[in-house]
């Protein structure tokens, strides 16, 4: 479960892992802060393009709550358990409409079975490289919201059909089993529509639909696309940690719309998944010095990454 182990010693390993709750702090301030800053952007000078740089920085964070939750999963934001329970439960995944302990059950398993036939994202990942118009296709499902509104009309239908039913709960299979199972769906979506709701008192009726939802529905959609192809898309179908998954260089405009909080340094998060994203480029380097720089799989940009899943 620790492939790093055989690339650095345990003298490497400890101060790469140690928490910290002032950095798992600063990275929830700092995640709410740019969605709070973006809308504040358009309140101060509204027209279309503030509010499309909105759309854009909202759904880069609201990626951004899901890899804050993805951190809170591994225990890896704050100290204590209960504390990484309780942000990444209410602040990190309800408002994304994700569940903390079903993702972290379905995530473990990821790690645990990476790139093989008993790993669950093999089938996001199986289907790469494929061809440029299959990817254009995708792209512009997300981009126009119709991913989104599938998923979420799916979500709600679940919901209808099987809420408060505890036989047919039990009897469903898949992630929308499991997410009733921790009762998700009567927490999240509350969350989820009353930040709209806020959103739209602070200013008018439609803000919360245009600064929440639709980030949501359509670049929330489109940069969670491209992080899992950039990530095990057209890697090795091997249980080789330095080739079945992939780190992606990223500049200051990627970091801000498409991978904030260092989610690009995806090879290192598989090495040793309890190491904090913020010291996850120092350990980066780490390999790098000890010569395993080559060895790597290593993506100098996230369209070289999405050329080798097929957009070329």
């Amino acid at each position: 479960m620790t492939p790093g182990k055989a690339f650095l010693d345990p003298d490497d390993i400890r101060p790469l892992a140690a928490r910290s709750d002032l950095a798992g702090t600063l990275l929830i301030l700092h995640c709410w802060g740019v969605i709070a800053g973006a809308i504040a952007l358009f309140a101060i000078w509204p027209n279309p393009v503030t509010a499309l740089l909105a759309i854009l920085l909202i759904g880069s964070r609201q990626l951004g709550l899901a890899i804050l939750m993805h951190e809170a999963a591994h225990n890896a934001m704050f100290k204590t358990r209960a504390l990484n329970e309780f942000v990444g439960t209410w602040l990190c995944g309800w408002p994304i409409m994700a569940d903390l302990a079903a993702y972290r059950h379905y995530h473990l398993t990821h790690h645990r079975f990476t790139q093989t036939d008993k790993d669950p994202d093999l089938v996001l990942s199986a289907k790469f490289p494929t061809s440029r118009a299959s990817l254009r296709r995708k792209f512009l499902r997300d981009l126009t919201g119709q991913t989104g509104v599938k998923q979420l009309i799916s979500q709600i239908m679940a919901f209808v059909l099987l809420a408060g039913d505890d036989d047919a709960i039990k009897a469903a299979e898949g992630d929308a089993a499991q997410a009733f199972k921790s009762n998700t769906i009567f927490t999240a979506f509350p969350v989820f529509f009353g930040i709209a709701l806020v959103i739209s008192l602070i200013g008018d009726w439609w803000w919360g639909i245009v600064f929440w939802i639709v980030p949501y529905l359509t670049w929330f959609q489109f940069v969670l696309r491209v992080r899992n192809i950039a990530e095990h898309g057209a890697t090795e179908m091997s249980e080789d940690p330095l080739r079945n998954v992939r780190t992606t260089r990223a500049g200051p405009i990627a970091k801000t719309f498409v991978a904030p909080y260092w989610v690009n340094y995806h090879l290192e998060h598989h090495l040793i998944m309890h190491v904090p994203c913020w010291r996850l480029p120092k350990m980066h380097d780490l390999l790098v010095t000890k010569g395993l720089g080559d060895k790597m799989n290593i993506a100098p940009s996230y369209r070289a990454a999405l050329a080798e899943a097929g957009w070329r």
